[in-house]
Order: C-alpha cells, then sequence, then structure tokens
C-alpha cells in the first residue's frame, strides 16, 4: 500500500510570497538553497533534478503536483503533492499533503522535507 505524510509548517511571511516562490525557477531555487527548474507547460525540477513532476491544479491558496524523486522504483507511478496556504496572524500555515509515495519510503520523505524543504524555507524567511 503506498505511503502518505502529512506535514506542517508555519513561516512567517504572506501565502502569496510562497505560491510565489513555489511556482518559479528563481524562487524555489532561492527558497530550498538548490537548482529547480519550473517551466510554464507545469513540468518542474527541483534539488537538481532530484525530485521531477508536473503541476496539474493551482489556486491562490492550494497547489497540486505529480511529483517523484530518482528513489522511486521505474516502474512506480508518481506521487500526488497537495500544499495548501493559510493565512494565520503569524505568516502563513503551510500543509503538505504527500500521497501516493511508494510502499516503505514514506519515512524517508518524512525526513527529507525537514531536511531538505523545511530548514532551508525557514532561512528564507529571515533572509
Amino acid at each position: 500500500m503506498p505511503d502518505a505524510l502529512e506535514k506542517r509548517l508555519l513561516l512567517p511571511v504572506a501565502p502569496d510570497a510562497i505560491f510565489a516562490a513555489w511556482l518559479s525557477s528563481e524562487g524555489h531555487s532561492e527558497m530550498t538553497g538548490a537548482a529547480a527548474t519550473v517551466d510554464p507547460d507545469g513540468r518542474f525540477t527541483a534539488w537538481d533534478g532530484y525530485i521531477s513532476g508536473t503541476t496539474v491544479s493551482v489556486e491562490q491558496t492550494r497547489i497540486v503536483q505529480r511529483w517523484r524523486s530518482t528513489d522511486f522504483p521505474e516502474e512506480a507511478p508518481d506521487s500526488r503533492l497537495e500544499i495548501l496556504l493559510e493565512a494565520t496572524p503569524e505568516g502563513t500555515l503551510v500543509t503538505f499533503l504527500h500521497t501516493e509515495i511508494p510502499d516503505g519510503q514514506g519515512p524517508n520523505y518524512d525526513q527529507g522535507w525537514e531536511d531538505f524543504y523545511f530548514t532551508p524555507m525557514r532561512v528564507w524567511c529571515q533572509g
């Protein structure tokens, strides 16, 4: 059975700043500290090509992507990543719903979100 994660992060910036950064090559690269590309057709890469996928739905407070890493088995379908942006008095509550992860890989991505997204995103907010 595929793995699933739900992660939350409170950042001291407005939702539109996170939204804009997530969906731009330059912004995503700055936010994570690693090379990212975001094409007009919705295709993207992150972390120097370790992650790739397609943005399938965009609303001002919600982004849905089909997402995979180079660690996925070749025959595995892309996972689903839903990012929800909720304005709060402190900034933005970001909820990551990462589902359809290949069976047994969830724990690695649980820590990966912390190390490769949440930590650099906190630094990005300070700069």
